[in-house]
């Protein structure tokens, strides 16, 4: 032989699914009249079900990663020769979110600690609410901060888009708020040492729609606007790998006097231009929140728009287009739950499926707060299992 070549190919091996049985052996004496003992079953998550820690990690996988609704989880259990209603999957899906509630509550623990938190909301639809038409429109809040090595992304299920909302959610917190120009977290504003800041690519999409209006080969009023706005986000990518204290003094050297050019130039373009035009709309949005936009320079660890917030909102969004609904008020609480479980794994680099089944096979013994940390996304290292 001269030489070998190697080639590869890609081999899928389809899902496997075995049954588990548990044996358990009963003792007793024949010569007395002690009662026979039986030996301890394996701790479960869910009590008297069928659901083993690799069932549930892999259901909530699907759902909430994949975006697979259940009826279709359902058919791909179907194909194997596995008959689980949609019912019993949703239950499970509810169940496990309840299980897992004290993660969620370290996790909003490590929030609140933050001195920034990114706020946004969605809308979703769920059929059954007491006293609601099914048509009716519920929402989804989310919040996301922390620092690089234990970023939280949180959902909350509501009925309700009501400032009462928002101040549920950050009660008891103490910093910076990022959001869109809602009036909804106005009130959460007035509350003692909290500080909203606004999103600049909020105020950038507006002068981007008045650009697409405008006369074709003209430069405008618009183009000035974006073209300052434009200079902003290359100082912060200039500025990215810089410490807080490099990133404060750049921003008041070189953000700060595009900053001042661009409100005068947006103090003598307002006058002109009519309040309904989309051009007149952009304008007004940037003076209407200009106070909040501005002051992401007051401080080095400060963002400049609320991008963050919408990257840890898309995956539901991209969801609820395969989903559509959930069912039930609990479901969509259940949802939230989870949603906020596998994006806070995905966001501190664990694979969400080995996470949560990591997670799940030690559940039913954790016991104390320290148990419970050492199962947080940062906190513990899963490996794949084979």
């Amino acid at each position: 032989m001269i030489s070998e070549e190697t080639s590869e190919q890609l081999d899928i091996v389809p899902m496997q699914i075995r049954v588990i049985k548990h044996i358990r052996k009963v003792y007793g004496c024949r010569g007395c009249e002690t009662v026979p003992v039986t030996a301890d079953k394996p701790a479960q998550l869910i009590e008297k079900s069928m659901a083993s820690p690799s069932v549930l990690a892999m259901l909530q996988t699907t759902k909430y990663v994949d975006g697979l609704p259940l009826h279709r989880f359902e058919t791909v259990l179907s194909r194997h020769g596995i008959e689980i209603p949609r019912q019993t999957l949703a239950r499970w899906v509810i169940q496990c979110g309840e299980h897992l509630q004290p993660l969620l509550n370290l996790m909003r623990d490590r929030l609140l600690e933050s001195p920034i938190i990114h706020c946004d909301e969605t809308r979703v639809q769920v059929l059954k609410e007491p006293d609601r038409d099914p048509t009716s429109q519920s929402w989804m809040w989310v919040q996301a901060s922390g620092p690089p090595d234990r970023k939280v992304v949180l959902f909350d299920y509501t009925s309700s888009r009501a400032q009462e909302v928002p101040l549920r959610l950050l009660e008891s917190y103490r910093g910076y708020v990022m959001t869109d120009d809602y009036a909804g977290y106005n009130a959460l504003t007035l509350q003692p040492g909290i500080e909203r800041l606004a999103c600049m690519a909020h105020a950038r999409r507006k002068f981007v729609e008045a650009q697409k209006v405008q006369p074709k080969g003209k430069t405008g009023r618009a183009d000035m606007a974006l073209a300052m706005i434009n200079k902003l986000y290359g100082i912060e990518r200039e500025l990215k790998d810089a410490n807080d204290e490099q990133r404060f003094t750049g921003r008041q050297e070189k953000s700060l006097p595009i900053l001042r050019q661009l409100k005068s130039r947006m103090d003598k373009t307002q006058p002109h231009v009519t309040p309904q035009s989309v051009l007149g709309k952009a304008v007004n949005y940037l003076a209407s929140n200009w106070t909040r936009l501005e002051r992401y320079v007051e401080a080095g660890f400060l963002p400049i728009d609320n991008n963050a917030a919408e990257r840890a909102i898309k995956p539901f969004v991209i969801g609820r287009k395969a989903w559509l609904f959930s069912d039930t008020p609990k479901g969509a609480a259940g949802s939230a739950q989870l949603y906020s479980l596998v994006e806070t794994a995905k966001i501190n680099g664990q694979e969400s499926y080995t996470w949560l089944r990591y997670v799940l096979e030690r559940l039913p013994q954790a016991q104390t707060v320290e148990d419970y940390e050492a199962l947080l996304p940062w906190n513990c290292s899963p490996e794949m299992p084979r």
